[in-house]
């Protein structure tokens, strides 16, 4: 069976997966009293979305349903380090893991417009 999956050539998506990875370990050594579960599972889940909405996105049929997608995955990323910021706020999240997410999150909304660019001009 031979699968097309074109996401995974994306180098964006690669970052995407290494973020959620990096934000998913935050999450699950998080400095909180055990009552902030729907925080943690929204951070959880828009961390994860960033790759997801890249994914589906590249899958759909046209450029202009895959720039949407784009859209929606930094959405996402502004959604992750809100709640980041939240955490940090509060000293759930230590100063070096809050820049090491922010530094990372600004790299992938760099390379997401980069890419929305060259799919317009393409």
């Amino acid at each position: 069976m031979n699968t097309d999956f074109a996401f995974k050539d994306l180098k964006v998506w690669e970052r995407a997966i290494e973020f959620a990875d990096f934000a998913i370990s935050l999450s699950e050594n998080l400095d909180t009293p055990q009552n902030h579960f729907r925080l943690v599972e929204q951070f959880e889940s828009a961390c994860t979305s960033v790759s997801m909405n890249i994914a589906e996105g590249k899958g759909r049929r046209s450029k202009k349903e895959f720039i949407q997608y784009l859209y929606i995955a930094r959405g996402s990323l502004y959604e992750t380090i809100t709640l980041a910021t939240i955490f940090h706020k509060r000293n759930w999240i230590t100063n070096e893991d809050f820049e090491k997410l922010e530094n990372e999150a600004l790299e992938i909304a760099s390379m997401t417009k980069g890419l929305i660019n060259a799919i317009k001009k393409s």
